[in-house]
């Protein structure tokens, strides 16, 4: 579903200094896989993100994402993925199934394909209730499960999140994480999650990718990772990785 080679991103800053965000990564995710991404502020996490959405353009190397080149065929990429990013996605004045069903026109769906998809996500994301508030009335917790409606309206076989429970109290981050469960159980939805919570990643992740530097440090399950570094948590293996804790950034 992922495959990367040699990944790169550079910056030229205004006095000609070269910033190395991203050094050659490899990556590779399968169909059906919920792989835990994390890494420091600072480690190359959110441009590598970036570039496999389509958002920036690699520097060097080569990435193709549910099939399609990132870097020759970026549009046919976007159709495929869905991608939940750090802010709201849905403008605070519309209803919520009206939101739902205009994201799903503008992916080229009919009216009614729009509206079916539409009541299947206000279902499976308990949303039901919610169908004729107007955004701005939700809660934040409320406002993340419609976001994760957004984009899976036009059922992308790749879904990217962005630290979707940033900002959300404890309560709410446990029922995102197991809307995240329902959905990668029932669906069968490949997802790649960036988290700063590592209990989040633990719990919900077949595998952990750690970046460093702009490169991958370590890539293996939450069990393994915790075996090899001796550590019960990966609170523990992350400061064994990097010489600091996430929760420091």
């Amino acid at each position: 579903m992922i495959h990367a080679r040699g990944l790169t991103r550079h910056f030229r800053l205004r006095r000609g200094q070269i910033v190395e965000a991203v050094r050659g990564i490899d990556l590779d995710v399968a169909p059906g896989e919920l792989v835990a991404f994390l890494g420091p502020n600072g480690a190359g996490k959110s441009t590598t993100l970036r570039m496999l959405t389509t958002l920036l353009p690699p520097t060097a190397g080569t990435a193709t994402v549910a099939g399609y080149d990132v870097r020759t065929d970026p549009a046919e990429a976007r159709r495929r993925i869905g991608y939940i990013g750090q802010g709201h996605g849905a403008g605070d004045y519309f209803r919520v199934r009206d939101e739902l069903v205009t994201q799903g026109r503008l992916y080229g769906l009919t009216r009614t394909e729009a509206g079916e998809r539409a009541d299947q996500l206000l279902a499976v994301l308990d949303l039901e209730s919610l169908a004729k508030r107007t955004v701005s009335t939700l809660s934040g917790g409320q406002r993340r499960r419609l976001d994760i409606a957004i984009g899976l309206i036009h059922r992308p076989p790749l879904l990217f999140l962005d630290e979707p429970s940033t900002g959300l109290d404890p309560q709410n981050r446990a029922n995102l994480a197991e809307v995240i469960r329902r959905l990668h159980a029932e669906f069968a939805t490949t997802i790649f999650l960036t988290t700063h919570y590592l209990e989040e990643a633990d719990a919900l992740a077949d595998r952990v990718i750690v970046i460093d530097g702009g490169r991958v440090i370590a890539d293996d399950s939450p069990m393994t990772l915790k075996a090899e570094h001796d550590r019960t948590t990966l609170d523990g293996v992350f400061l064994a990785l990097t010489g600091r804790s996430l929760r420091d950034e």
